[in-house]
């Protein structure tokens, strides 16, 4: 059964920067693709980036070249690395297996000052 477990949210001030991880447990890490959505509070999850399983990325259209994805095959994690982060990136970031759909609990990040 796979599960994913993020860690690395908090409290950031504007223009900071910040490192999430997702730590996958159950078999065969590497053939799926992965994703970071986010919800804003009082908004819809929206996706934040993608990484399939042959490399590939994706990011969305808010978050270009402030953000990185990768994945570490060994270690079974995805990350998300975000900076120049704004108040409007506050939200609960998940960690999204997309091939089975299963999410992770989700991070808390606030930017504020």
């Amino acid at each position: 059964q796979v599960q994913l477990v993020e860690s690395g949210g908090g409290l950031v001030r504007p223009g900071g920067s910040l490192t999430l991880s997702c730590a996958a447990s159950g078999p065969i890490f590497s053939i799926y693709t992965m994703a970071w959505y986010r919800q804003p509070p009082g908004k819809q999850r929206e996706l934040v980036a993608s990484i399939a399983r042959g490399g590939v990325t994706d990011y969305a259209d808010s978050m270009k070249g402030r953000v990185t994805i990768s994945r570490d095959f060994v270690k079974k994690t995805v990350s998300l690395q975000m900076s120049s982060l704004k108040s409007e990136d506050t939200a609960v970031y998940y960690c999204h297996n997309v091939d089975l759909d299963v999410w992770g609990q989700g991070t808390q990040v606030t930017v504020s000052s």
